[in-house]
């Protein structure tokens, strides 16, 4: 794929042993997986817009129009 041998795969096992030492390794290891599953859950899923109008209280509409008065 890259070119890389079996000795190239170990020297780079160890260089990472240890920068980051091996307590480390299995959470390194599952933050990456996730990282994988969430950027393939990203691009097999359809682009969805949510279109439902937000839901506001009294008090934050008025926080709104003295926003948009103090655009102007």
């Amino acid at each position: 794929m890259f070119g890389l041998g079996i000795q190239e795969l170990i020297i780079i096992l160890i260089i990472v042993l240890v920068l980051f030492g091996a307590g480390r390794l299995p959470e390194i290891g599952r933050g990456i997986g996730q990282a994988i599953k969430n950027f393939k859950k990203a691009t097999s899923e359809p682009d969805e817009i949510d279109v439902t109008p937000k839901k506001s209280s009294p008090q934050e509409k008025k926080k709104e129009e003295i926003e948009k008065k103090e655009g102007e």
